[in-house]
This record gives C-alpha cells, structure tokens and sequence, in this order.
C-alpha cells in the first residue's frame, strides 16, 4: 500500500479504469487568439516572452471532437530561454455553442499525477453540463513529470508489482527494514531514470505553467475548476497570479497550511469517517460482510481480516500477486472515495473472505493505475515526485513513525498504522523539497468558489474551510454528503451554484450548505 498524498477526484479512477486513450493524429487547427499578458513572477518577462507568444498546433485526437497540442515550457523558470525545455502535453473539446463564448476552461483533476487529459477525455469534456461545455472550450493538460508531458518514472511494473505488496504494518525490525528499503529503492529508481525532470515538478512550477497555457490560449484570465490536489495547484496559481484569476472552482480543497505529517494524519482522519458512513449503510444492507454491532465492531472484523491476509495472502488468480494486507487495504481505500462504490466494495470483501481475492485486487489496481498488461501509468511516480518537492518529509525516519503511531491509530484504527508508516516515502527522496507549508491569499484575486463534502474521505471538510478562510476572496460552497469532491455527483444545488459561478461569475453567499 503506498496511499499518502494521493489526492484525486472519483473521475480519474474512472479514466483510469475504462479508456485507452490514443495519440494524436494531424489535421485541425486553432482559432483566433487574443494578446494575453505572459509576465511570471521572478522570472525575466522578456525571457519568458517566446514561450508566452508560441503558437499550438492543434491536432485531430484518437477520442473524436478531441484536439491535442504541444506546448514548450522552460524546465527551470529561474533561468528560461536555456535551451532546457519540457515539452507539456495539451487537450480541448471546443465550445459546442449555443451561447457567446466565455473562452478556456482548464480542468484539473487532482493526484498530484493524475493525468489532464485522461480525465477530460474520459469525463468533463463530455461529462460537464452541458450550458458549461456550450460556451467553453474544454482544456486540460498533463502536468510536467505526469504521463504525455516529460513523465517521471522510477520502476518497471514487475517492480512496481513488488512495491506494492510490502508490508507497511511492519511487525518486527525485519519488516521496518524491508520497509525502508522498498522507499529507497523507489528513491533510487526515480534518480536514475528520472534525474532531469525530478527537481522541476513543484506545483508551483506546474501552476507557472498553466499561466503560461492560459497566455497561449489567448484568454485575459484563467477559469479553472480543480479537484482535490487540483484545489492546491488553483489556489497556488492565484496566490502567484492574483490578477490573472478568472471564475476558479476549487472542489475537495486541500489546506496548504498544513505540514506534511498533518496532511498524512488528516486523510486518515477521513478515511475513517468515509468508513464508517460505509459501515453504517452496509449494516443496512443483506449483504454486509463485516456483520453488525455497530462501526466500532465492523472496524474489528475488517482490521482482523486484514491481519489474517498479512499471515496469509488470498489468492487473487495471479499468482505473482496473492491478496495480502497492502494490497486489500488499498482496494478498500480505493472504494471509499465514492459511495456508489460501496456495493462493490461489500462484494470484494465477502469474496475475499471467502478466499477470492481478485475483486479486491482489482480495486487496488484501479487505484494505482495498473493496466491488465501488467504496467503502470506514472501516477504514483509523479504524486511521489510532486510531494516530495511541495514539502519537507513527514518523518526523518522509522523512529518518528513509530512514535507518531498512536496518533494515526487513533485517527483510524483500521487505516491508521499503514498510513503512518506510508508517511515515510519522502524521507529517501533523492531531491531537496523546495516548497513549505504556508497560507495562501491571493491577495486581490476575483472572487474564488471552494467547495467542500462533509464526509470526504481524502479531503477532509475541516480543509475546505480552512482554505476558504485563507484566501482573501474566498467563499465557501459545502455539500452534506459522502464521497470525495461534490460536483457532478448528483447533488442539484451544488451543480447550480457552480454552474451559475462558471456561466455568470456569480459566487453563491459565503457558507452556503446543500
């Protein structure tokens, strides 16, 4: 199991787990731009102007109604104009009409590692409302170090196979140490593969970039919806380009404030709230596996068949990778990010107890974005890499862990020892980080809309008030719920009040509930 930090809305598990996406074909070509501003913050504007002034040419897709581009970034924004650039992959869906166009509507769906494009072909360039997709142009991109766009790689997939299955509940000094050499071999993979791109892909490197795509596209402003660690890129965008910021929807925030050890703790916080509103609706049903009692006996019975899957793996059909511990909590994890998950997730866990793993084991896959074929998307290579920049580790060490133990169990009982000891993978890492954890203003920015879910496993609410209450135009959306991130999961008065946000740039009144 490696879970930590991992931040991204429901819509890229879906991506993950049921499109192909195909490479660009020739044909198609953009519209008309206007002249956009292209200065970014310590950096030499003039430098910076023939990256502000190029010109995409836009490609016919695989995906049909989808253009593909390529844009040129500079790979340190310190010294731009070097001659060492990464290249940043780019995708629209152009407004469908009718309406005036309000111009470019980037989209971004969290991880850090999750990939643009896959999600906007796969969900919000078809997916989003329609008046929305009427009047903008659809467009994401992939981050720098994720997937089309320099991608950062450290291990091949029987390697990632192994990672993925190391105990990270370790009983005795052995299992420490197989432990802290399984996060120092990933370290060392990433070094070796990855050594040009790894000390460039801070968020705030990919925030300079998406100003840089709003120059590109021609828009005065940026318009943005963000989900989950997309919330934390949006919000570092303004904090540096306050003036630049259009209609920004932040959806499942993230709270910068927050040290790295106190965001690990916090998401397990979450995870145990997402599990017991699955506790409680699984009772309910004829189905439940983990029996009845009450959330505090269901968390019992599920901890115990984890330890007994630690003891004894379940076979899954492969049989390189029986269902162990690491992997059956991340396939359960991996269900908790949305409760119309829940049915399945009661049915991969009475299997499992019934000594078939691979429903569970399939799970875990989706969420860490491995294909039937055996390999890995960059995912959990890029989220590794952004994380590592963004903040200093969590802990110096297995020490620490150990002596933080008792908070994250208390946190969740069930969840909370493998997200403590998860904490550690960016103590190894073979690159300085270059961020903090710090508050963000955005300090004369229009006014921004951050969205929070009461019952978010992987953002927990606390965080979207805390967000709202940072930034200095800040205004506070909340849905009564379950599930991670709120728009476009069913809720009406959510999607009206964002919709109207987009269309009108009209911001519901500050802590508005649904």
């Amino acid at each position: 199991m490696d879970t930590s930090r991992l931040l991204r809305t429901t819509g890229t598990v879906i991506a993950a787990a049921g499109l192909l996406l195909s490479g660009c074909t020739s044909g198609g070509s953009g519209g008309p731009r206007a002249a956009a501003s292209f200065a970014s913050p310590s950096a030499d504007p003039a430098a910076l102007r023939p990256y502000y002034e190029q010109k995409l040419s836009w490609r016919e897709c695989g995906v049909p109604g989808f253009q593909c581009a390529t844009m040129k970034a500079p790979l340190d924004y310190a010294n731009p104009g070097s001659g060492q650039d990464v290249d940043i992959a780019v995708a629209r869906r152009q407004a469908t009409g009718p309406g005036k166009r309000l111009g470019s509507l980037v989209v971004n769906p969290g991880g850090p590692g999750g990939s643009g494009i896959g999600y906007l072909q796969a969900y919000a360039g078809i997916g989003y409302p329609a008046p929305v997709r009427a009047r903008y142009d659809m467009v994401s991109f992939d981050p720098r170090g994720v997937d089309r766009s320099s991608p950062v790689e450290c291990l091949t997939g029987p390697e990632m196979d192994k990672y993925t299955q190391v105990d990270q509940t370790p009983d005795d000094a052995a299992e420490r140490a197989r432990l802290v050499a399984s996060f120092k071999e990933f370290a060392a993979g990433c070094q070796k593969r990855s050594e040009r791109i790894l000390p460039h892909v801070s968020t705030v490197d990919a925030a300079r970039d998406m100003d840089l795509l709003r120059g590109v596209l021609g828009d005065e402003k940026l318009n943005y919806v963000g989900a989950s660690y997309g919330t934390f890129l949006g919000a570092t965008y303004a904090d540096l380009f306050p003036a630049r910021v259009g209609r920004l929807v932040l959806d499942g925030a993230m709270d910068p404030t927050r040290s790295a050890v106190d965001l690990n703790r916090d998401q397990t916080e979450g995870f145990e709230t997402a599990f017991t509103a699955f506790a409680e609706d699984c009772a309910k049903q004829p189905d439940c596996p983990l029996g009845k009692g009450g959330p505090e006996a269901m968390a019992a019975r599920l901890k115990d068949f984890f330890r007994k899957a630690d003891a004894q793996p379940v076979p899954s059909g492969d049989a390189d990778r029986p269902l162990g511990e690491a992997l059956a909590t991340t396939g359960a994890i991996a269900a908790l990010y949305d409760e119309s998950a829940w049915p399945q997730l009661r049915e991969a866990l009475t299997a499992a107890m019934n000594g078939d793993g691979a429903s569970l084991l399939s799970l875990a896959d989706s969420y860490y974005e491995r294909g039937p074929d055996g390999k890995y998307a960059n995912l959990m290579f890029a989220n590794a890499a952004v994380n590592c920049l963004d903040q200093p580790p969590a802990f110096a060490g297995p020490e620490e862990v150990q002596s933080a133990l008792p908070s994250f169990e208390k946190a969740s009982p069930v969840f909370g020892t493998g997200l403590a000891w998860a904490s550690l993978n960016c103590t190894y890492w073979p690159v300085k980080a270059t961020g903090t954890a710090r508050p963000l203003t955005a300090k004369g920015a229009a006014p921004i809309l951050v969205v929070g879910t009461t019952r978010d496993p992987a953002t927990p609410y606390k965080w979207a008030q805390a967000l709202a209450g940072q930034l200095e135009s800040g205004t506070l959306l909340t849905y009564d719920g379950d599930g991670h991130t709120a728009y476009g999961r069913g809720s009406d008065c959510i999607d009206t009040s964002i919709n109207r946000y987009l269309l009108e740039g009209k911001a519901p009144a500050d802590g508005k509930k649904c």
